[in-house]
């Protein structure tokens, strides 16, 4: 004897399809301007060395990955293709973990 009401959830993720160009084109957009800014920072960090500048590439590659995974959250609740947007937030904080070692590297520079 199956419940039908406790198989709706799993059934509608797995039947779900998983194409939104309106989403795909929203998250490319939010990713493109998360590293526009970390790339700004860490220009600013290349051009002067500046430590605080180094401190905000990962700081901003966080706030933007975690931001995505609220918007994750919040598409998910509308019922919509949520999966872009928990790509998106996993990639920002993919990134962030690549340049963490980056205000190590400036700060030791400075010495």
């Amino acid at each position: 004897m199956t419940n039908e009401t406790s198989d709706i959830g799993s059934k509608n993720d797995v039947e779900k399809r998983w194409r939104d160009p309106q989403t795909f084109r929203a998250a490319a957009s939010y990713i493109l301007i998360v590293i526009a800014l970390a790339g700004t920072a860490f220009a600013a960090t290349v051009a002067w060395r500046s430590l605080p500048a180094a401190i905000m590439v990962p700081g901003i590659l966080f706030l933007g990955g975690v931001g995505a995974l609220i918007q994750t959250y919040r598409v998910w609740r509308a019922e919509g293709v949520w999966v872009i947007w928990q790509a998106a937030g996993w990639f920002l904080l993919l990134l962030c973990l690549f340049f963490l070692g980056l205000p190590m590297s400036i700060g030791s520079i400075g010495q």
